[in-house]
């Protein structure tokens, strides 16, 4: 792996979706819009105080999980990776390539999903917003890492929406959105302090209402990065150079 290759894929990545409007209004609109809904529908209540922070969780994974996986799939089913192992281009090069060129739009779709939260939605920050920023970006690395791992397994798009309710589902139902975790049957607590998506929507919400300190949310985000880092290596060992 070199980063001169790496670099290329990622210039290659980032033109490409530059061509692409759809895509591109998925990335950075979209997940601001769905908590611009989210923020309407409890526009009379104080809920939106409560969940605001998981919101900036929510979208932003699941849409950086869906298009990247998606995205890095077609490069498989069209031939185009096929084409590019055999010139000297690494399994390496090609996922950490994809994950820096969704890494760098992630950063940007935070930006503005964070944004219209606090600024537009008044979702109030107890905390320091450069630290839910930072939380939120890694909460988009994430759904990343997974939808490159994801794609790395799938054959088909249908097979990679089929990886939404065994890698995004059960996060979303046990991360302490619809119910507090301590409150969920001592088995599913359990499980739900292994899943990466728990980890973010507790930091969002400690630095959202400044109860907890830096050291804590520097765990919390230790634990994420694992996370992104274990997704794009397995990824990177499981990748197939085209699709049967």
């Amino acid at each position: 792996m070199t980063l001169s290759r790496t670099f290329a894929t990622t210039g290659r990545v980032l033109t490409q979706i530059r061509h692409d409007p759809r895509t591109i209004g998925l990335l950075l609109v979209v997940p601001s819009l769905l908590i611009g809904l989210v923020a309407w529908i409890f526009t009379d209540t104080d809920l939106f105080a409560d969940i605001g922070p998981a919101m900036i969780a929510l979208f932003p994974f699941i849409v950086m999980f869906l298009v990247t996986s998606i995205a890095t799939l077609r490069e498989r089913r069209n031939g185009t990776l096929e084409r590019l192992f055999s010139m000297p281009l690494g399994k390496g090069d090609f996922i950490l390539g994809y994950a820096l060129a969704f890494g760098l739009l992630a950063i940007f779709q935070t930006a503005i999903a964070v944004s219209f939260a606090v600024w537009v939605c008044g979702l109030e920050i107890e905390g320091t917003i450069w630290l839910l920023f930072a939380v939120a970006v890694a909460d988009a690395l994430l759904g990343t890492a997974l939808g490159l791992l994801a794609s790395a397994f799938a054959r088909s798009e249908f097979q990679v929406v089929q990886f939404l309710p065994l890698l995004v589902f059960p996060q979303i139902l046990l991360g302490g959105i619809f119910i507090p975790r301590d409150q969920l049957p001592e088995a599913l607590e359990a499980i739900s302090e292994w899943l990466p998506l728990s980890f973010a929507i507790d930091a969002l919400r400690a630095v959202a209402d400044d109860s907890k300190d830096a050291e804590w949310i520097a765990a919390k985000l230790l634990v994420i990065g694992a996370w992104i880092i274990g997704s794009i290596v397995l990824g990177s060992i499981t990748l197939r150079r085209r699709t049967p």
